[in-house]
């Protein structure tokens, strides 16, 4: 049974996967009940996660009930446990929800909650990142997580957020980051899907960002936290939540 799953996970491209997981998370949910690991989201436990990746899939990881991966849980746990972000009002943007956070986030009266993508069904507003169609200074709170990757112009898309992001505001920008790698490594001439997925980790990726991400942000004007929340955490609980230690939650402030 686990060998289908990590068949069909990887061979099926994320978006597609889901919308079929309206349908699939019930089973997948039943399947691998059990106690050993705990999605912090939903507070389910299970068995086993699922595995999850394109090249050199990663083993137990995936919720089958949120369909949460180590990126989720680790930020759910930030802003629920250092952050007012679920008991104060405020007027939020996320960019390309996720599917794990969008009807709790929704459903937090206390929000003002915008949604924005430039092709998600769950956008609010449909609109690129580059050239956004909201007024300077005007969220209290940004997340945009694992979309700036995928953006050819990154620095005009972070420019855009800071534009909008108010004085005091904050944001948490996520991006699949190599910490080994000083330089952010990009190179347009591969095309080839293929090829692309072998060496970005994902045929959409359009770069590698090193540790010099954090510079790109503070380029545009941004305070950038470099937050290790796994650092404080108990060994126990990172195997519980199945997050990745030492992965990074870049925080800014403008």
């Amino acid at each position: 049974m686990k060998k289908l799953f990590k068949y069909v996970l990887n061979s099926i491209p994320r978006p597609l996967l889901i919308q079929l997981s309206y349908l699939a998370k019930p089973i997948l949910s039943l399947t691998l009940k059990g106690n050993k690991y705990t999605d912090p989201i939903d507070g389910r436990k299970f068995r086993s996660f699922l595995p999850y990746g394109y090249e050199n899939p990663r083993e137990n990881v995936l919720s089958p009930s949120t369909l949460s991966l180590e990126r989720h849980r680790l930020l759910w746990l930030y802003l629920k446990n250092e952050t007012d972000f679920f008991t104060a009002p405020h007027k939020v943007l996320h960019f390309a929800p996720e599917q794990a956070f969008y009807k709790k986030f929704r459903k937090l009266k206390l929000l003002d909650y915008t949604t924005t993508d430039l092709n998600s069904p769950l956008a609010d507003v449909k609109a690129d990142i580059c050239a956004l169609p909201f007024q300077d200074n005007t969220f209290d709170i940004i997340l945009c997580n694992h979309v700036l990757e995928h953006i050819p112009d990154d620095r005009k898309a972070m420019s855009e957020l800071y534009r909008i992001l108010k004085p005091s505001g904050w944001g948490v920008f996520q991006v699949p980051q190599d910490l080994k790698r000083e330089v952010t490594f990009e190179d347009d001439s591969i095309t080839d899907k293929s090829e692309r997925t072998k060496i970005f980790g994902q045929y959409d990726h359009v770069r590698i960002y090193g540790r010099d991400y954090f510079d790109r942000l503070k380029e545009v004007g941004f305070i950038v936290n470099e937050v290790d929340y796994t650092a404080k955490m108990p060994i126990a609980d990172i195997e519980k939540y199945r997050l990745a230690k030492g992965e990074i939650i870049p925080v800014v402030t403008k």
